[in-house]
């Protein structure tokens, strides 16, 4: 496979290692992102990838609860100028409150559901013609609890980041508001340990171990080193063992026995997470208007 100018510009982005090692890591793995990753962290040039969390699409995420019930949503649109229009956040928040009235299970299911006399597609489909940008209701995800749990509901730079957690055994909504705070900054992918799968802590072992050898580091020691390494990696991704933002002195676990609590599952969710942005040369794009005069 061709290694294009783009795919190296892309695993650059992701990993911030050098042009050349970015190609030659291409080349090696015949184009492959994910493996293009892992070779270039092997040979210690990159640390770990968050793959796909290039942030691209414009819009707002949005989180709510009430009662019981919660809800958080992303709905995205084409632009920053229009997430920050008074009409498109109205919209956002008439969603949430539909959603967390109606239950739809699914984003489709929502859309054929009626909203001020039409279906939410349709109503999306008004505020498009009124806006002039394409918006999507993209995804979102509806909590419940009990009367002895809390709800942690942050919103983060005005709806560039939202979380939900749910913490059970406390109804201290303040304290499960500073887990969600910490989650919003420091992006965990799981709660605990137990929820990484076994495919997934091997894939990182054994390229940690391909790594320390590659540092000349010696095979008897290796084993050693690597479940060391393996720890650190837990911290990165599972909310239970990091340092709290809030008191670097203890682990976000330790914050939450001290409450008596539990966390029960969050949602994070960031705008354009995921989604990739075309990218628009504006100088070009205006020069052909005017060469077509």
């Amino acid at each position: 496979m061709a290694v294009t100018a783009q795919m190296v510009k892309e695993l650059r982005e992701k990993t911030g290692a050098g042009m050349m090692d970015c190609k030659k890591a291409l080349t090696e793995t015949n184009g492959d992102m994910d493996k293009a990753i892992d070779f270039l962290r092997e040979k210690g040039i990159a640390s770990a990838a968050k793959k796909g969390d290039r942030i691209a699409a414009e819009g707002l995420t949005y989180v709510v609860a009430e009662g019981n019930n919660a809800v958080i949503l992303e709905v995205n649109s084409e632009t920053d100028f229009v997430a920050k229009n008074e009409a498109f956040q109205n919209l956002v928040k008439e969603l949430a409150a539909h959603l967390l009235a109606n239950k739809p299970a699914t984003v489709e299911e929502a859309s054929a559901q009626t909203i001020n006399g039409v279906t939410v597609a349709d109503y999306i489909n008004a505020a498009i013609a009124k806006i002039g940008e394409k918006i999507t209701l993209r995804r979102f995800v509806i909590l419940s609890k009990t009367d002895n749990d809390a709800f942690g509901a942050y919103l983060h730079m005005g709806g560039r980041i939202s979380v939900l957690t749910v913490l059970e055994g406390t109804t201290d909504a303040d304290s499960a508001k500073d887990v969600s705070m910490h989650i919003a900054a420091l992006r965990p992918k799981y709660v605990s340990r137990d929820q990484v799968s076994q495919e997934e802590v091997e894939h990182e072992r054994q390229v940690l171990t391909t790594q320390a050898l590659n540092e000349g580091k010696p095979e008897n020691i290796v084993a050693k080193m690597v479940e060391g390494r393996l720890g650190k990696y837990f911290e990165d991704v599972c909310l239970l063992d990091q340092t709290f933002v809030k008191n670097p002195d203890q682990k976000v676990r330790q914050f939450v026995e001290s409450k008596a609590a539990t966390v029960r599952e969050f949602v994070r969710y960031e705008v354009g997470e995921g989604i990739e942005k075309r990218e628009d040369n504006f100088a070009e794009e205006v020069m052909n208007q005017v060469n077509k005069k």
